[in-house]
């Protein structure tokens, strides 16, 4: 019977497990994911039993103390077991030295899909607006063209602090606005990230060259350069993600659908969180550094820097040192 041991008696018997629980979550108080199996399966095993050592302290009225410290154990227990990770700032580095770039590359035939779909339209914009203004206005009505056309036909003389300030959170809305249609579309079985990819490389590269067609393409051109590699690489980054969880739910290898989707997760919400923290970036440089009077030169020599960052960084980073140096 549980009351026929005496409180002395079930202390002595059971104190080596606690002791060796209190031992494991002292020394193991980093991430679980980090350790072994066989590490993670013995605290699970000594926190179950101290479920049931506590359970039978209560049944048996020992002290409060006892069942205090049992509690107290358990709660640490639980916590290092199923709490949520905390957020460190060396995860942080992690992510961005390598599994953001890991995760992309990973993708690289979705990503290169995304490319095509998104600026391939951009050049047919560009080319059938300069070529035609009856091409501009079947893609866009001529209110907005004009509007467009308008607001890049003055140079770039800078503005207010604060409608900068005003105009980057603006800039924050749209751009994570279309990156996330591009992305969470996808689940259409990757037809709706198709159509968005399409939509806005059209989009975009209709005014484009419509400002262009009127004169005012160098303004729009010194405008754009310094934040479209970030904008622009985030979006199709953003695209191939969705590309990616469409395909998961089209190949499941044998899984359910929501089976498939929940194996390619990880690698498409690290793509979609650093799609996120490159429009930040860019929501920065359009909202401050675009429209500055610093000289044309100073802008597109700061593209072709950003550019060629860009492309280093998602070619080369979280590589081990042996195979990027080949």
């Amino acid at each position: 019977m549980i009351g026929a041991r005496s409180q002395d008696e079930f202390v002595a018997a059971r104190r080596p497990d606690w002791q060796e629980l209190d031992r494991l979550l002292l020394h193991d108080s980093g991430s679980l994911a980090k350790k072994d199996g066989a590490a993670i399966s013995r605290l699970a095993a000594l926190y179950r039993s101290l479920c049931t050592d506590l359970m039978r302290a209560r049944a048996a009225r020992y002290t409060p103390d006892l069942t205090a410290y049992l509690d107290a154990l358990a709660a640490r227990a639980h916590a290092a077991l199923y709490g949520a990770e905390p957020f460190r700032l060396p995860d942080i580095v992690s992510f961005f030295t390598r599994d953001f770039p890991r995760a992309l590359r990973a993708n690289g035939r979705f990503f290169a899909i995304a490319c095509a779909l998104f600026f391939l339209p951009s050049l047919v914009g560009i080319a059938g607006a300069l070529a035609s203004d009856e091409f501009a206005t079947h893609v866009l009505p001529s209110p907005v063209l004009q509007g467009m056309a308008q607001m890049y036909s003055e140079g770039l003389n800078g503005r207010d602090a604060g409608t900068d300030t005003g105009m980057a959170g603006f800039y924050v809305f749209n751009n994570v606005g279309i990156a996330f249609r591009c992305f969470a579309t996808g689940v259409l079985f990757g037809a709706g990230s198709i159509f968005f990819l399409i939509y806005n490389g059209l989009f975009t590269g209709t005014v484009v060259g419509h400002v262009m067609s009127v004169g005012h393409g160098g303004n729009i051109w010194t405008f754009m350069c310094s934040h479209a590699p970030f904008e622009l690489t985030a979006i199709v980054i953003a695209g191939g993600a969705g590309l990616e969880m469409g395909y998961a739910l089209v190949e499941t290898r044998g899984r359910t659908r929501v089976g498939s989707l929940r194996r390619a997760a990880p690698s498409i919400v690290r793509q979609i969180l650093g799609a996120a923290a490159m429009l930040l970036i860019a929501a920065g440089i359009e909202g401050f550094w675009s429209p500055s009077g610093l000289p044309p030169p100073v802008k597109w020599a700061a593209s072709g820097v950003f550019s060629l960052l860009i492309v280093l960084y998602l070619a080369l980073a979280g590589r081990p040192a042996q195979e990027a140096s080949r």
